[in-house]
């Protein structure tokens, strides 16, 4: 499929690495010659320099062939012109999708812009982020939560201590012991990912282990195991960012006391007139006493939002030695990332990864809008496994109307059947289920690509 992709920022480069990965023919457009030329040397992806508003530049990049247009520059309102010309150039065949960050585009405003520039999605990375970080708020306990249709059923990432009652059980003991209907479907152990499909699989401690099921389920299992902590009330939010700005939003409206530690007078005053339920401390969150003065030991969670990637961690490893309940970081760079797990912090996201994800499941569900499509993805295990949604508008040959003790016997390796939502009912497979047109599914897959629910099978 052929992408462009505007604007060559940190954003726009996670996307290129990204969509290169999975095989489309890719231009690179920005407007800064050096940009350009980075990108064209670490990735095979054709390089255009030019503005990309600009008629005669969205031509050499080859605009009229175009499947998908994607305008991630830093400015919104050049975006959402870029994408309205794409679209225009493209006549009808191309799908746009435009980065639009700033809080003052409210709903309403998004809804208007996008039908009146024929936007096909509009991608906000802030917002996603504080919404992903506003669910693991929610449920402590995990480091990782994703959800899928409409949040009637979810994967949640644990980390197994070495104390946990999990350690040392099979998968079977775990079904018959616990009344909660979960299943573990992926289990990071060491640098190797796993998918188990056997009852006899062993959990062990210091295993990342995904488990799937409707939320109400997994609030009962956690209970039962001992791991089911309270939603955070008090919430302390390092650095005034936009996510934070979300994020604070998102708390308040749900009862939780914020504070926001920012360190530029400016940006702290302007919280302060747009989040007036939230108390903003003008001081440099750097500094162990600003914290402890304004009741770091006291709070139930610590979230680091600056810019600095190696700020963020290194705060987050001094908030959880004052013994801070949930302490989650914004990591960026997925070397650090890797660095920070093992300098025990356990919960960070990425709004890099957030819209990569998002991006790459626009694509693929591109390729294949007939038959079954691609409704949500997620990487998953530092990017080697994936999440994925499909909606099956029809039946699939050799995948439909199957027991699953029979469809298991036909599917790759490394694949497993983890979720049905059928009419909002959110099933989790047993041997005698089967997969029926009209339902939603989620499929957890190691070391594959899948774009289609048939690529489920070994032979197809």
């Amino acid at each position: 499929m052929k992408i462009i992709v505007c604007g060559c920022g940190k954003i726009g480069t996670t996307l290129l690495s990204a969509l290169a990965s999975e095989g489309h023919d890719l231009c690179a457009l920005d407007k800064d010659p050096a940009a350009v030329a980075e990108v064209t040397n670490i990735y095979d992806v054709i390089g255009v320099c030019g503005n990309g508003a600009d008629c005669e530049t969205l031509e050499d990049a080859g605009i009229r062939e175009t499947d998908l247009f994607i305008a991630v520059t830093g400015s919104d309102e050049l975006n959402m012109l870029a994408c309205f010309l794409a679209g225009r150039m493209g006549a009808g065949r191309t799908h746009t999708i435009a980065r639009i960050r700033n809080p003052e585009y409210n709903d309403a405003s998004l809804d208007f812009m996008r039908r009146e520039l024929g936007l096909s999605l509009a991608i906000n990375p802030e917002l996603l982020a504080a919404r992903e970080l506003f669910d693991i708020l929610r449920m402590p306990s995990a480091v990782g939560i994703d959800a899928f249709s409409g949040r009637s059923f979810e994967m949640i990432e644990l980390i197994l201590k070495d104390d946990s009652v999990l350690d040392g059980i099979t998968l079977q003991e775990l079904r018959n012991t616990y009344q909660a209907t979960v299943l573990v479907c992926t289990v990071q152990r060491g640098d190797e990912v796993l998918i188990p499909r056997s009852g006899t699989f062993t959990l062990r401690a210091g295993d990342r282990i995904g488990i799937t099921a409707a939320p109400s389920e997994i609030a009962k299992f956690l209970r039962q195991i001992g791991l089911l902590q309270k939603k955070a009330r008090r919430v302390m939010l390092l650095g005034g960012s936009r996510t934070a700005f979300y994020l604070a939003k998102l708390l308040t409206a749900s009862g939780v006391s914020v504070k926001i530690i920012e360190k530029d007078p400016a940006t702290a005053e302007d919280l302060a007139e747009k989040l007036p339920g939230v108390s903003i401390v003008l001081g440099d969150g750097a500094q162990q006493e600003l914290l402890l003065e304004e009741g770091l030991r006291e709070t139930d969670a610590f979230v680091a939002l600056t810019g600095m990637d190696e700020e963020n961690i290194l705060i987050s490893i001094y908030a959880a030695s004052q013994s801070v309940p949930k302490v989650i970081s914004k990591i960026n760079r997925d070397e650090l990332s890797s660095m920070a797990e093992k300098l025990g912090l356990d919960s960070f996201i990425s709004p890099r990864r957030i819209i990569s994800d998002v991006l790459v499941q626009y694509a693929r569900a591109l390729e294949n809008s007939q038959g079954t499509a691609v409704e949500t993805l997620y990487k998953l295990m530092d990017g080697r496994a994936e999440a994925l949604e499909f909606r099956v508008k029809e039946p699939v040959e050799g995948v439909t109307d199957i027991p699953i003790s029979v469809l298991g016997k036909t599917l790759k390796e490394n694949i497993l059947i983890a979720g049905i939502i059928r009419n909002r009912k959110t099933i989790v497979p047993g041997p005698a289920d089967s997969i029926l047109p009209g339902d939603r599914v989620i499929v957890l897959a190691g070391g594959h690509r899948l774009s289609d629910l048939g690529d489920i099978l070994a032979q197809r």
